[in-house]
């Protein structure tokens, strides 16, 4: 549906995210319409299209897309130069610019010397006043043009704040580079864009975009660092689909220009040539150097340990374990030092032991760790303050872009850091936390090798241990566990390539026979809303499920739909939106799905209100209320954050009722079911493994012991281009590190 007519009221807007609501008068009618819009003032003209919804409020249009033009009456103008977007204009100046120019008034706008002609207006406010005239105007007619390209009013606001006034330059000239500069755009958009304004597929721009795009997103769907320049050249020509004889050539060519630019960086391992994007080249480079520096740096105490050791003992009211005794000696006397072991081996008893010796050494000492839930666990496990890396380096956005306070420039005033699931951790955030550590700092890592590797692009953990230049501690000595619990004994018969016992006579573990996606389902949706709630006295929504795939009656957007509706369906009482193919409800169980910097939370801490920004992928919350009438929702998550989201950033939520196994790494639910309908690629044995280990007191599979065999058996893992390995070593090749 498609109106127009005049702005007669701006009921709500958000300078944040461009979301407004807003009256519009139509012929003899109003009409409330509501969705994102450029900066628009009561008096404008605007055409919208869109689709008409009944809400709680009465009929609203939902605009999809939004065309602004200046208003034509004389009372609309002074309104729209009243209005405040244009900085410095009040009613006052309004009229007597209304009253000079009358209905031409928007034209003279455009001349600084016109209009200090007004009274009352020097030339120096005239000069602002139209250059913030124009500003708007050029916002909007940018806006307007991106629209005709396809791209929806809300990456048209992005775009153009990154662009601003060359926006339309910027992107005639090469709309590939939205592909680097703007979340949300990918190649295939780019492409179309280039297609629209007629550029040509075989255009180096279009070439150079594809390049970039491949190494990207080989980082986010798989993790790699680089790809294998015959990689990269395959890939880039099945992309392009170039029909020209020489294209082969053209790749290469461009893949070379890139590197004399600086833009990529070409690397022998040995194996093959890695090509690889420089700012991903520089982070793992500086990986390198920083641990190398902190492993030669660390002093020496010179103390006996054991006296502290003893004491530790005594208070804790058990002897550690050898290894355990060994690991700690080791996290005393080295500069960087990695501890690593399966469930039930006493890696949480070391971070405490550490912890209590270094402090009573006169050190200073932070724990952290990648994720809100596995900070609040490491906190609640050691009875010390522990918190998120992004938190320690105190994430702050400024100019639209994230920064660490803590940073090489301003370091953190530690002398250790001990980050726990460090198997979580990637490259970027891993070198945004060594980067801020001073000369002498300790950094002890600590994380089980065998699970996952992190979502992001890396494999940091498993690199350092492979590398050989750091002392690595391995606990292997599992604690008594009851007779009665299978989880830790069973995890780590996975882990050893051994079937787990499935006799369900324990207390925790426990199996149940299915063969098909529809039994799996059918298991599952039973277990979580009757059968445990009732066996474990718990809520259904705190059973977490846990799925290698996506898609399958057994995969988490078809269970999280039906556990919705069996869960938290829908109430008179209860407030609801939809968004895309899902709808989020008062009361659901949600999960954050990516690193969202700019995102606003406060938390409330005794008396006290603390605010910052950063909301992280894995995040997991209820949503708390929504409004549908200025369409927002808010979610608290389990750290106590709350945070208020418009209905168009929903793309960052999913229900989390059911979550994939890789979005529960670093995670601890009291009880879990396993939903172990995965496809042959997802039959792994980390897989399985980080999926048994995610539960605290029950866990129970629902699947095939044919499939659990399978899993089992394979202990190959998808390997992770990376040149964290090759770059130590050339590091210390080069003389400048000591061992």
């Amino acid at each position: 549906m498609q109106l127009q007519g005049e702005i007669v009221k701006v009921i709500f807007t958000s300078t944040d995210t461009g979301y407004t609501v807003l009256d519009m008068k139509c012929e003899d009618s109003i009409f409330t319409v509501v969705g994102i819009f450029p900066p628009v003032s009561e008096g404008q003209n605007i055409t919208v299209e869109g689709k008409l919804k009944k809400t709680q409020y009465g009929t609203q249009l939902s605009a999809d897309k939004v065309a602004v033009s200046q208003p034509s009456k004389l009372t609309g103008i002074v309104k729209f130069l009243s209005s405040g977007l244009i900085h410095g204009i009040g009613p006052v100046t309004a009229e007597a610019i209304v009253n000079k120019y009358g209905v031409n008034s928007l034209e003279m706008m455009k001349y600084p010397v016109e209009i200090a002609k007004v009274k009352g207006v020097s030339l120096k406010k005239a000069t602002e006043f139209c250059m913030n005239y124009v500003k708007l105007q050029k916002m909007q007619d940018s806006v307007i043009f991106l629209q005709k390209l396809g791209i929806s009013i809300n990456l048209a606001l992005k775009i153009y704040k990154i662009y601003e006034t060359k926006t339309e330059d910027n992107v005639r000239k090469n709309p590939y580079m939205l592909v680097d500069d703007i979340d949300g755009i990918g190649f295939a958009t780019a492409d179309r864009i280039a297609a629209e304004l007629g550029i040509g597929r075989d255009s180096d721009y279009r070439i150079c975009a594809a390049i970039t795009y491949l190494l990207k997103d080989a980082a986010v769907r798989a993790g790699h660092n680089y790809l294998p320049e015959d990689e990269l050249l395959s890939a880039a020509l099945e992309l392009l689909s170039l029909e020209c004889e020489d294209a082969e050539e053209r790749v290469r060519y461009n893949i070379n220009d890139m590197v004399m630019l600086g833009d990529l960086v070409r690397y022998d391992t040995g194996e093959h040539i890695a090509i690889l994007l420089k700012r991903n080249f520089n982070i793992e480079r500086n990986i390198a150097r920083n641990l190398l520096r902190l492993r030669q740096e660390a002093a020496d105490f010179g103390a006996d340990i054991s006296y502290e050791v003893k004491k530790f003992e005594t208070a804790a009211g058990f002897e550690l374990h050898p290894n355990q005794a060994e690991a700690v000696r080791e996290a005393i006397q080295n500069g960087v030092q990695i501890v690593t072991g399966g469930p039930g081996t006493g890696k949480t008893t070391i971070v405490k032991c550490i912890l209590n010796l270094f402090k009573n050494l006169g050190q200073r000492v932070a724990l952290c760790a990648p994720t809100g839930r596995a900070a609040k666990r490491l906190s609640q496990a050691t009875g010390a303050d522990a918190k998120t890396i992004h938190r320690m380096l105190d994430l702050d956005w400024k100019n639209g872009e994230g920064h660490f306070t803590y940073n090489e420039h301003t370091r953190l005033p530690l002398d250790v850091v001990i980050v726990d699931e460090v198997s979580m951790v990637d490259e970027f955030v891993f070198n945004a936390l060594i980067n801020a550590l001073d000369r002498g700092c300790r950094l002890i890592l600590v994380g089980d090798k065998d699970q996952l590797a992190s979502v992001g692009a890396g494999n940091v953990l498993n690199d350092l241990i492979k590398c050989g230049e750091f002392p690595v501690s391995y606990l292997t000595h599992i604690y008594r566990q009851s007779e009665t619990s299978k989880i830790v004994p069973n995890a780590h018969r996975i882990n050893n390539g051994e079937m787990p016992e499935f006799d369900n006579r324990s207390d925790d573990f426990f199996f149940e026979e299915r063969q098909t996606s529809e039994e799996i389902c059918a298991s599952t949706l039973a277990l979580v809303t009757k059968r445990l709630p009732k066996f474990l006295n718990m809520k259904p929504a705190d059973i977490q499920v846990l799925c290698p795939m996506k898609r399958s009656l057994a995969g988490t957007i078809n269970l999280n739909r039906e556990l919705q509706s069996a869960i938290n369906p829908p109430s008179p009482k209860k407030k609801e939106f939809r968004y895309g193919d899902f709808t989020f409800r008062e009361g659901d169980k949600v999960m954050q799905m990516q690193n969202n910097y700019q995102q606003e939370w406060s938390q409330t801490l005794g008396f006290r209100t603390e605010r910052g920004t950063g909301v992280f992928n894995g995040d997991i919350g209820i949503i708390d209320s929504i409004d549908t009438q200025i369409m927002q929702f808010t979610v608290r998550f389990d750290d106590d954050k709350v945070a208020v989201y418009h209905f168009s950033d929903a793309e960052q939520i999913s229900l989390a009722y059911a979550i994939t196994i890789h979005k529960s790494q670093g995670s601890e639910f009291d009880a879990v079911v396993i939903a172990l309908d995965a496809n042959y690629m997802l039959q792994t044995r980390n897989l399985l493994y980080t999926a048994v280990t995610r539960a605290k007191n029950t866990v129970v599979i629902s699947g095939s012991k044919s499939t659990v065999q399978r899993m089992v058996r394979n202990n190959e893992t998808a390997r992770r281009y990376s040149l964290l390995i090759n770059l130590i070593a050339q590091e210390v090749a080069g003389g400048a590190y000591d061992r």
